[in-house]
């Protein structure tokens, strides 16, 4: 795809002679300078842990409705 972008006449001066000293086109040495820079981004999201608690014994079986149903209910 062809696309025009605005760069910085300093930093397209170092992309052309960093492509030229790698045997490479601009295009290539900015197509992989982006890929690059992607896969970084990738790499530094992670997940955030989730807080524990200790909440002590269980105050009521979930599995009995009954007894739930009370406990909610303060009885």
């Amino acid at each position: 795809m062809k696309t025009t972008l605005n760069i910085d006449d300093q930093l397209m001066a170092k992309v052309k002679q960093e492509a030229a000293r790698q045997g490479r086109t601009m295009s290539q040495f900015i197509e992989s300078a982006l890929r690059l820079a992607l896969q970084a981004n990738r790499k530094q999201v992670r997940q955030t842990a989730l807080p524990t608690f200790r909440g002590g014994a269980f105050r009521v079986n979930v599995a009995d409705n009954d007894a739930l149903q009370d406990f909610m209910e303060g009885r």
